[in-house]
């Protein structure tokens, strides 16, 4: 029987008081009750919007339905036939701004909870394992290619070659797998056991993982085309290259890249008393920007007990960050200081950090992003004591493969230059994801990494 509620099943969650002080998960999961209850919502529409919304094509409709059987298993079928990375995008993609924003429940309350759902399957299947046994490795088809990156856009394209029988390596630089995924995503909002869990199931269709191998520097995509026999290369390497305000004090010991910060924490552990590399916990901090990296950077910062505040240029209605991370923050006791622009970092005669000169600003007409112009406000300046300044401000491909790739056009930002399949400038070279763009969502990164793999396939399979 359907359901017909206005409203989605509210996500069980850790108290706002407890977790602030903790990097386990905050979202804990709907019961196998709440998820059918949830799949009952949705109408099963003769013409799903919502699958046009996903960057994956996800069969949503499809899946909701098993769901809603209590088929769990033939669910997590549906899904991961056109999606490798489901527990994580459960988790992390803006479903608000793709999917649920076409649900057709939405127009007249709040859309069915597709990312809910989604996670819920992917949970239930890394608990319960397939009930049929696992599925069938394919067989071998002879084709060599080399992914470059692990991130979300790589381990993507990794997962679509392999279950075509692709012999697919995939080469990290980092000691780990998972790219931004574990170096960006604080633990409270995605566990890193949930991206091993990922990877490990594209390694059982076969794909090979080599971590610590800097593509640009340890070799070169000349070498593993030209020396290794690969035949076709898909770059991934996300956009790790931080960028900093050009105001006075960016030099000043405690002032940190989001990147940094971000990667320290989530990657290094540095929170943890015996840490290798400690991070000094500061008293009270900033945070300048307003996107989901702000917010992480931000509620990270409260979790090692500092005094909080978020430094946004425009008003809380322009915050880019997803609104549910703007909520969980404000449920966290983050300070909000929005209509501000840092116009100096101030020290003390150590060089440390002392505080924060912004300026107070209104808004004015919308510029080129839609949005309504952020102008400063003469002779409103004012002082706010932090010890530490995180500057969450965006990032831009890091320019190693371009300068060590001949021959690879790359755009006034810094990003690979590639056409509607993923092709670069290069014969055989692919590239997707924050690479291309900057930095944009693991969702968008992993329709790069899929549409890549489909334009690889039809050209290695006419070999």
């Amino acid at each position: 029987m359907a359901n017909m509620s206005l409203k989605k099943n509210p996500m069980p969650s850790q108290e706002p008081d407890v977790r602030n002080k903790n990097f386990d998960e905050v979202a804990l999961g709907y019961t196998e009750e709440m998820a059918i209850d949830e799949a009952k919502r949705c109408l099963n529409c003769k013409n799903p919007k919502c699958v046009n919304g996903c960057p994956v094509n996800v069969h949503i409709p499809e899946f909701i339905a098993k769901v809603a059987e209590g088929k769990f298993d033939e669910a997590f079928g549906v899904i991961t036939s056109t999606n490798s990375l489901p527990a994580i995008c459960g988790r992390v993609c803006p479903q608000e701004n793709q999917c649920e924003g076409q649900c057709i429940r939405g127009i007249k309350g709040e859309p069915v909870g597709i990312g809910r759902l989604e996670r819920f399957v992917a949970d239930y299947h890394n608990a319960h394992g397939h009930q049929g046994g696992a599925p069938a490795v394919p067989e071998g088809n002879g084709h060599k290619v080399a992914v470059v990156g692990s991130g979300p856009a790589g381990l993507t394209c990794a997962g679509d070659l392999a279950r075509k029988g692709y012999d697919v390596t995939v080469f990290e630089a980092l000691h780990q797998v998972g790219g931004v995924l574990v170096y960006g995503i604080p633990e409270f909002r995605l566990p890193k056991a949930i991206v091993a869990k990922e990877v490990a199931r594209l390694e059982h269709f076969g794909v090979k993982i080599m971590t610590d191998t800097v593509v640009g520097r340890t070799i070169t995509v000349d070498e593993l085309m030209d020396e290794m026999g690969f035949e076709a290369v898909f770059i991934g390497s996300g956009a790790g290259l931080p960028m900093f305000m050009n105001i006075p004090g960016v030099n000043y010991k405690g002032v940190l890249s989001a990147n940094e910060f971000l990667t320290r924490i989530n990657l290094m552990k540095a929170y943890l008393p015996d840490s290798d590399t400690p991070l000094i916990h500061p008293k009270k901090v900033a945070v300048v920007g307003g996107g989901n990296v702000a917010m992480d950077a931000a509620r990270c910062a409260k979790r090692l007990g500092a005094e909080v505040y978020v430094v946004y240029r425009r008003g809380m209605e322009e915050l880019p960050a997803r609104r549910e991370e703007v909520e969980h923050a404000e449920e966290e006791g983050i300070i909000f200081k929005t209509l501000c622009n840092p116009v100096e970092v101030l020290a003390d005669e150590n060089d440390d950090v002392k505080g924060i000169r912004c300026i107070r600003m209104e808004l004015g007409e919308p510029d080129a992003s839609g949005r309504r112009r952020p102008i400063e406000v003469p002779g409103s300046e004012f002082d706010v004591d932090v010890d530490c300044v995180i500057m969450a401000l965006g990032t831009s491909p890091n320019p190693l493969i371009k300068s060590t790739t001949k021959g690879l056009e790359i755009n006034k930002k810094g990003g690979i230059v590639v056409n509607e399949d993923g092709l670069t400038s290069r014969e055989n070279v692919y590239a997707g994801g924050d690479a291309v763009t900057g930095a944009a969502t693991v969702i968008l990164a992993m329709g790069a990494g899929k549409t890549a793999a489909k334009a690889i396939d039809e050209a290695l399979s006419k070999k």
